[in-house]
C-alpha cells in the first residue's frame, strides 16, 4: 500500500476499535494492522499470503460478525464488480462503526493486484470514480461520507460512519 493511502487510514484509525476487518488484507507492501493495537483484527483476502487470516471473497463470505472498522484498501480498482464489494463491506460494519476505503481513480497507472507491478494477462483494472463511490455508500445508508479525491496522483479515499441504529 502506498504512503498516502496508509496516511489516510492512520488519520481515521481509532484505538477504540475492538474489531477490524481488512478486506484485501494481504500485506504486499504494508498493512494497517498495527494502527489498531488490541483489536481483534481479521485480514481477509482472495489469495493466501503474509498477514492473511481468512482466504475468501467478501461477497458471499458466510461469517456473520460485525466489525467496528472495515477497511477496503487498494482493492476496488481490481474488481469489475466493485459495488458488490462495497455493499458487502458496509453490511459488515457494526452500528456506530466505520468503513474506510482507499482505491485508484482516474490518473493512476494500472497496476497488478498480485504485486503492484504491471498488469498480468486477463487481470481486470478500472478506476473508481468519486461520484460513483459516494453514491454507492449513500445508497447503503451512509450519511455524509467524507470523500477525498486526489486527481494528481489518482487516489480516492472515503470514510463513512454507520449510525448507531445500524442504518
Amino acid at each position: 500500500m502506498h504512503v498516502e493511502a496508509m496516511a489516510f487510514l492512520a488519520e481515521h484509525a481509532t484505538r477504540k476499535a475492538k474489531s477490524v476487518l481488512d478486506v484485501g488484507g494481504r500485506d504486499i507492501n504494508g498493512s494497517p494492522r498495527d494502527m489498531f493495537p488490541g483489536a481483534d483484527y481479521c485480514a481477509l483476502d482472495v489469495v493466501d499470503g503474509p498477514g492473511v487470516d481468512v482466504v475468501a471473497e467478501i461477497v458471499g463470505w458466510r461469517d456473520r460478525r460485525k466489525f467496528d472498522v472495515v477497511i477496503c484498501a487498494e482493492v476496488l480498482e481490481h474488481a469489475e464488480a466493485w459495488e458488490a464489494i462495497v455493499k458487502s463491506c458496509w453490511r459488515r460494519v457494526a452500528p456506530g462503526g466505520r468503513l474506510l476505503v482507499t482505491c485508484a481513480t482516474q490518473g493512476r497507472e494500472p497496476h497488478s493486484a498480485v504485486d503492484g507491478g504491471p498488469l498480468r494477462k486477463g487481470e481486470f483494472y478500472g478506476p473508481v470514480m468519486p461520484d460513483d463511490l459516494t453514491a454507492c455508500v449513500v445508497r447503503q445508508g451512509a450519511k455524509d461520507p467524507l470523500v477525498e479525491f486526489h486527481q494528481s496522483r489518482g487516489d480516492l479515499y472515503m470514510a463513512a460512519r454507520k449510525d448507531k441504529t445500524g442504518g
